[in-house]
C-alpha cells in the first residue's frame, strides 16, 4: 500500500481539545487542519464515534484525516458522550441524545474562525449510521455526508436486527461496546485525579 504524506496544503494536528455542549458536557476531539485555515477558512469534516480517538481506529485516522486536511478540510474526530476522553454516559446506540450532541458539534464547528461555516459528516458503520440520522434532522451547516456500511432502515437492514428481530451478533456486540465504554479516559488528557 502506498501512503501519501505530501499534500497541497501543510497540515497541523491538534491532538486534543474539548467541544462544550449546552448541558455542560465536554466532548473530546482531535483535529487535522490546513495550517492556513485561519486566513483561508475551510469546510469541516466530522467523524463522530464511540471508539476512542487516542487508540481505537488511530492507525486509520492517521492516514485519512491528514489527507483530508492536506486537501483543504478541517478533519475532526470526536469521541461521543461517555466514550474515550469525553464526559457523560452513553446508554445505547443512535439515541436522541447522541443525535442532539451531533447537532451541537456541527453548529460549534461551523462557528469556528477556521471554518467556512460548512460541515460534512462521514463514517463507516457507526459513523455512517449517525451521519444518516443527523442529516435527517437537517442542521443548516451540514452540507454533505458520506455514509459507508450503514443503512437508513434499521428495522429491515441493520447489522443487529433483520425484520425487527434481534440477531445473535447483537449480544456479542453489546458486550464488546460495554467493555469499550467502560475504559477510563486517558489520564494524560484528563489528569490523574
Amino acid at each position: 500500500m502506498k501512503v501519501i504524506k505530501s499534500f497541497p496544503r501543510k497540515v497541523k494536528e491538534i491532538e486534543n481539545f474539548f467541544i462544550p455542549l449546552s448541558d455542560g458536557t465536554k466532548l473530546a476531539a482531535r483535529m487535522w487542519l490546513p495550517r492556513d485555515a485561519e486566513k483561508s477558512p475551510v469546510p469541516a469534516l466530522l467523524e463522530f464515534l464511540p471508539y476512542r480517538k487516542r487508540d481505537g481506529p488511530i492507525a486509520r485516522d492517521a492516514l485519512t484525516h491528514p489527507y483530508f486536511a492536506g486537501h483543504g478540510y478541517g478533519a475532526v474526530r470526536v469521541d461521543m458522550r461517555g466514550n474515550g476522553d469525553s464526559d457523560g454516559l452513553m446508554d445505547d446506540e443512535y439515541t436522541k441524545r447522541e443525535l442532539e450532541d451531533g447537532l451541537e458539534v456541527i453548529a460549534w464547528l461551523a462557528r469556528q474562525t477556521w471554518c467556512s461555516g460548512k460541515v460534512g459528516m462521514f463514517g463507516i458503520s457507526w459513523g455512517g449510521f449517525n451521519a444518516l440520522q443527523v442529516a435527517a434532522l437537517r442542521p443548516p451547516a451540514l452540507k454533505a455526508i458520506v455514509s459507508l456500511c450503514s443503512t437508513d432502515d434499521r428495522y429491515e437492514d441493520d447489522v443487529h436486527y433483520k425484520g425487527g428481530t434481534v440477531l445473535n451478533e447483537m449480544h456479542g456486540w453489546a458486550a464488546t461496546m460495554l467493555a469499550y465504554s467502560a475504559r477510563p479516559p486517558d489520564p494524560d488528557i484528563v489528569g490523574k485525579g
